[in-house]
């Protein structure tokens, strides 16, 4: 059962990431279009999100293979 309930937390996490990046990915590039001369710093700070947001169903994984290690 436990492993069940540790795929499932890491699975919600991971679908939560993939929403997250795309809105930010999708936001990220409207402002790009509308302001080009922005593009470089959008991007910047783009992977800086991207990868804060990415650190949840890393965090998800190491905590549902510590709940299975039980």
């Amino acid at each position: 059962m436990q492993f069940i309930a540790a795929s499932i937390a890491a699975g919600i996490a991971a679908f939560g990431a993939s929403i997250g990046n795309g809105m930010v990915i999708s936001k990220t590039l409207e402002g790009m279009a509308r302001q080009p001369e922005m593009a470089g710093t959008l991007r910047g700070t783009m992977f800086i999100g991207v990868g804060l947001i990415e650190a949840v169903p890393i965090l998800s994984v190491v905590v549902a293979f510590m709940l299975m290690s039980r």
